[in-house]
């Protein structure tokens, strides 16, 4: 037998720890190679951690909530292996070791299993007198109704909320079952009534309480996040509106070949995409972050693309080298992330080293947003929702109002680095990109 410890993996460059958040697998539990045994997660996504040999796991290194460095032993499986040679030479051949006799393995099965009797019967007495504290403070249970409190932990208090239905106001089996099926409805204690009522009588509260939901790792991470920017950042919008009714009927016409030909959806998001990776790269400040008091200008333009998960959480997938991809291969990334993300299926890697970020709050609905900025970028850009709008039309023939297809887009920038001249120039640019779409472009 061979013992192998599994080690947190590297996740990016910018990952040097991770929450873990679930055991997959107990001690003592066979697990399969490539099989996950814990999950964790980080400030940019959850993820789980795999074994990379077969065994059975013996020793568990951290519990739930615990921070773990990148290279630090998570767990210790056993394998099928044969110890290292080298390991096996360091035993000193010249100590006796006898090996056990059939006597020594009954004494041994003999005191565990007195143990293990031992603590069953403690176990056993402490809560049979938790229930008898419970029995006379509620008059008298039967056997059945006792095992029932005592196997789902129902505590004095709740059971004094049970308004008994047998005889002599007896608590029943089914007064109990009721009960349990009502129990994250009720209250820890009962409303008093402000009229007169028969007070033997118990008031069933289960209609007047309020639902406590624990928020999820990651909604607390994202919390966190978002609080950190604005604390950090001194954001400032600006707003623009942009006609894209060219974009939506050049749309229109090539989605369907384009989904036959490619096997993919093609939705505006690659378009937008294309857009803010030219203006980057037209407006390379706005491609930066600030450490301290220096600004460190991004040579890539890696842009990430917010994305609201079925729990209602958001998780920010990366396409990287966003301005060498042409709109079929931003079509493809932008496809591959989405799904990835909601099916909880991306790798730590895929949502690392963006260097600004873009989100579509149109859809759903939203005409416009202030998004916040994710640290350390220094910009992100809020696409709302595209509307039929009254418009003034410029023709050699005069003014005209007609039907166009319109959207506003909103930038928040961090204004201790970028002016509302530069902040303003950057939408303006992503503007213009979008207005001018060649209608007879091939894709």
């Amino acid at each position: 037998m061979a013992k192998f410890e599994l080690k947190l993996p590297k996740m990016g460059e910018s990952v040097a720890e991770a929450t873990l958040t679930s055991w997959l697998k107990e001690v003592g539990d066979t697990i399969d190679f490539d099989e996950p045994v814990v999950e964790i997660a980080t400030d940019k996504v959850d993820s789980e951690v795999p074994s990379e040999k077969k065994g059975v796991l013996i020793e568990k290194c951290f519990s739930v909530d615990d921070v773990i460095e990148v290279g630090q032993t998570i767990a210790v499986i056993e394998t099928d292996e044969i110890e290292d040679t080298a390991k096996i030479d360091k035993i000193d051949n010249s100590t006796n070791i006898s090996p056990a006799t059939p006597n020594d393995i009954k004494s041994i099965e003999e005191n565990i299993e007195k143990v293990t009797e031992n603590l069953e019967e403690l176990a056993e007495t402490i809560l049979n007198s938790e229930v008898e504290k419970i029995s006379s403070n509620s008059g008298f249970l039967s056997p059945l109704v006792k095992n029932i409190i005592n196997k789902e932990g129902i505590s004095s208090d709740e059971l004094s909320l049970i308004s008994g239905t047998g005889k002599n106001e007896r608590i029943t089996k089914n007064d109990i079952l009721s009960f349990l099926s009502n129990r994250n409805l009720v209250i820890d204690k009962p409303i008093q009534p402000k009229v007169d009522v028969n007070f033997s009588d118990k008031l069933n509260v289960s209609d007047f309480s309020d639902e406590v939901i624990e928020m999820t790792k990651m909604g607390k991470i994202i919390s966190k996040h978002m609080t950190d920017s604005l604390m950090t950042s001194a954001h400032v919008q600006s707003f623009i509106e942009v006609d894209v009714t060219n974009i939506y009927d050049w749309r229109n016409r090539v989605k369907s070949a384009f989904e036959v030909r490619e096997g993919e959806k093609f939705t505006f998001t690659p378009i937008f995409m294309e857009a803010v990776a030219v203006a980057l790269r037209q407006y390379p400040m706005m491609n930066i972050s600030l450490s301290d008091d220096k600004i460190i200008l991004k040579k890539k333009i890696n842009i990430g693309m917010a994305t609201a998960l079925s729990d209602g959480n958001l998780i920010v997938p990366v396409i990287k080298n966003a301005d060498q991809l042409n709109l079929v291969g931003m079509a493809k990334m932008v496809n591959d992330l989405a799904k990835r993300a909601r099916n909880n299926n991306l790798r730590p890697d895929d949502v690392t080293e963006g260097t600004y970020t873009v989100t579509n709050v149109g859809v759903f609905g939203s005409i416009m947003g202030t998004p916040i900025i994710n640290q350390p970028q220094v910009g992100i850009l809020a696409f709302g929702a595209i509307r039929k709008m009254p418009s003034v039309i410029e023709t050699e023939q005069g003014d005209y109002i007609g039907i166009r297809k319109k959207m506003i887009i909103s930038h928040s920038y961090d204004h201790r680095v970028v002016n509302g001249a530069l902040g303003s120039q950057f939408i303006k640019a992503v503007k213009d990109y979008l207005e001018s779409w060649n209608s007879n472009r091939e894709i």
